[in-house]
Order: C-alpha cells, then structure tokens, then sequence
C-alpha cells in the first residue's frame, strides 16, 4: 500500500485501533467543516456542540478566521519546516511568541520563563526548580543535601510523569504500580456546593482549620525537607474543586514564613478558562512558580523573584533544566496568533458573561431536575453533579447521543470546557439538549 494513499473518515477508528487505544469518543473529527463550538464528525456527518474543547485546551473555536489569513498561515508553515531546538537555536518567530506571551499572558513579577511540549512537564519543571532551590538553601545554611518533599491535596492531578505520578492521586488506575515517593498530601478544603451558600462557607471555613493545623503538623516535623507547596486553584479532574481566596492567601502566607515555595498548577484553570488570564487572578494571590498549558497551547513555567533568593537556580545556570526541543515552535506561533485573538475580541471578558449565563441555565434545570445538582463555575470551568457514578456515566452517554461533547470530573460530575471564543447562542441549544437528557433519565427511571 502506497504510504500516501488516503484513508476514509469510515476507515479511520479501525485503522487506529490496529495499532494504538482507541478509547475516546468515537467520531472522526473533521477538520475543514468543523467550525467554532461545531465539530462535525467525518465519518457520519453529524454536527456536535462541543462543550469538551479538546480536554480543555482549546482557546478559540475550530477554523477561526484568523488562521486563514496569509500572514498566519505564512507564520504556520514556517515554522513547521523544520523542527528548531529552540532551547539552542533562535528565531524571530520564537522571540515574537516570548514578548507577546509576556505582554498578553504575563503575570508580574514573574518574569522569568521556561516552555516545554506538554503540561505535565510544566509542573514537572516547577517541582525541580522548587527542589533545587531548597536544596542550595539548605547547603548554604549547612543542613545538607536535602529538602526535595512536595506538599500537595487530595484531589489533585498534576499528571503523569515521574515527579507528578506523586502527586496526582484521582483514579488509581492513573498511578497504580508506578513507583512514588511518600510526600505530604492534605486533605482538600474544597467548597461544597451541594450545601446552601452560607453553610457552604462555614464548611470550607471548618476543613480550612482543619487543613491547616495538618499542614503546620508537617512543617513542624519537616520543614527544612519541604520545597514547595502545590495546588491547583480550582481541581479540574479532582471534581472541579473550588478553593476560597482565603485558603490560597493561607498558603501564601505559611509559605513565605517558612521558607518553601507556593506553586500554582494552573495548566487546565490558567489560560483564561476562568474568565481571567490566571485563575489566581481572581483571589489577587501570586504563586511562586506557576505551571501552566492547555489553552495557552504551549506549556511551561513562570517563576518569580523568590527564585533569585539562590543566585543559580534552575532559571538562571545553564542546562539544571531543558530539552532538545525547549517548547515546539509551531505550537508557539499559534498561541502567539491565539493570545492576540484573546485580547483583541475581550474573550476573557466573553468568557465569564457567557460562562454566567451557562451556569444560571444550570442552576435552573438543576432546580427543575432531581439528576443535576451543585452547580458550580468561573467562566467557562464548569461542572454539575449527578446522583452516583452511574448516572453520570449513563447522562454523558445521553449527551453524547444527543449531539453535546462534554468531560468527566471526579467520581460523579460532568465539566464543560468551551472555547473562549463560545457563542451566546450556544447556551440555548446546550440547554436544550441538557433537558432533553433529563427527560430522557426520567422515563427511563
């Protein structure tokens, strides 16, 4: 067989599964009729609204016009000739990126940067640059070599490379039999949203008090084996957790009277998923070290000037962190054309007044439903609940059939993660099809 013969939309799931797990939606996305929230799947034709956003990192729809202008498209094809090590070789496509990321998505003061192809190791690159740091204050200081803990929540996914198969701990099948180190894990004093508001918030206020005298029950045995404390500020596939400002602003401070590192893993709620830039943005609290990804479309790390506290940390003496690559370039030039989209059409201003709506159109059915229930969401991080496990999975199922592509999260909740870029008009057909589904639930038992 010819290498360059074609393959049919009907050929393609068959065709995978020959060779890799072929375990997601079954479809065939098609990529030319595919536009904005509609993916068309190839295979049947069938338009859906997607509501998944590619696992969270889309920015903006399918086809947006911006992509076929031929200054972007000359850009594109650039930088997809040849494969540039960018962590050696420079250009001016890469240096176009770095400025516009620093303009765009810039969090001061932190300042200094490092990219990396895929989220996982953005965090990754976090938790050694938070190790190495310790560990040359505990040299100075004559403890010795150590100082490598990781202090993380229950709850959490980091990913699920070497350092965060430690630390991610939401389905066991993600992490089972690979080896992990014993690191401190606190429970996660999350926002109940099955509880009214004002019980809601004495019951974070309670599990914050609890979490906290834990946490100082660590730092009292083990402060000086300690590098950084790491949290998500809303957990994604933990059940889209929410955390008060208040608990981020407790760890601020524990970390700046301790001596250890505040880490933002922000690679699903950064990016604007929030209605904001930065989801810390919303709790004015700044992190050490934020990790970040997804709607970004390149992935990496921001550091601060707690950093330059040792003269040569990892951001600063040659070759402590790298790789080949240092970032793909041409997932550079599209963020770089993606972040200028976000800006010019205020789609992070879009993204919190529609996600809004969504969120009250939920908060309507969920009062009408006895199947949906703790509706929560900032911007377009959304997710609801449904009575078991089950009836989660039976209810995405119904979506899916019914035309809307949504996620998992946690053990019984469903999450939606839009592009920015979603239309007004959208909510109304995923309300439709949301109703649909209960109907549906409800004749059937």
């Amino acid at each position: 067989m010819s290498a360059r013969q074609s393959i049919k939309p009907r050929e393609v799931l068959a065709e995978l599964g020959r060779h890799v797990l072929v375990d997601g939606f079954k479809l065939v996305l098609d990529l030319k009729k595919s536009h904005g929230s509609r993916l068309v799947d190839a295979s049947t034709g069938r338009t859906l609204l997607d509501l998944y956003g590619c696992f969270a990192s889309m920015p903006v729809g399918y086809n947006h016009p911006r992509f076929g202008e031929p200054e972007v498209q000359r850009d594109l094809l650039a930088a997809s000739r040849s494969k540039v090590a960018n962590s050696d070789v420079y250009c001016t496509l890469y240096a176009d990126f770095v400025r516009t990321f620093h303009q765009l998505a810039g969090l001061a003061p932190l300042e200094r940067f490092f990219f990396i192809e895929g989220g996982s190791m953005g965090v990754e690159n976090a938790l050694k640059a938070a190790m190495d740091w310790k560990v040359r204050k505990n040299l100075a200081a004559g403890r010795g070599e150590w100082g490598t803990a990781i202090m993380h929540f229950e709850g959490a996914f980091h990913g699920r490379s070497g350092y965060t198969l430690s630390l991610t701990n939401t389905d066991p099948l993600k992490i089972a039999h690979y080896a992990k180190f014993p690191w401190p894990r606190l429970p996660a004093p999350y926002l109940d949203f099955s509880l009214p508001p004002e019980e809601r918030e004495l019951d974070a206020m309670e599990k914050e008090r609890l979490c906290e005298e834990l946490l100082m029950s660590f730092i009292d045995r083990q402060k000086d084996d300690i590098a950084a404390i790491i949290i998500e500020p809303i957990q994604g596939e933990g059940g889209d957790r929410h955390f008060r400002g208040e608990w981020l602003r407790t760890l601020r401070r524990v970390c700046d009277e301790h001596d250890v590192l505040l880490i933002f893993d922000e690679v699903q709620c950064g990016g604007g998923t929030t209605g904001k830039m930065w989801c810390c943005e919303h709790f004015d609290v700044q992190p050490d070290l934020l990790a970040f990804g997804k709607k970004i479309q390149a992935c990496g790390v921001m550091a601060g000037p707690r950093l330059d506290e040792v003269k040569d940390n990892v951001f600063r003496l040659p070759g402590r962190i790298n790789s080949t690559w240092g970032g793909n370039l041409v997932d550079m030039v599209r963020a770089t054309h993606c972040l200028r989209l976000i800006h010019e059409e205020r789609l992070l201003e879009h993204a919190a007044r529609v996600g809004a709506l969504l969120v009250e159109e939920l908060e309507h059915i969920a009062d009408e439903s006895h199947f949906l229930s703790a509706v929560r969401g900032r911007g377009f991080m959304i997710a609801f609940d449904l009575p078991t496990t089950e009836l989660r999975e039976k209810f995405l199922c119904g979506l899916f059939d019914l035309g809307l592509l949504a996620l998992r999260a946690g053990t019984r909740s469903i999450r939606f993660r839009p592009a920015l870029d979603l239309p007004e008009e959208a909510v109304g057909q995923a309300v439709e099809i949301l109703k649909k589904q209960c109907q549906r639930m409800a004749s059937h038992g």
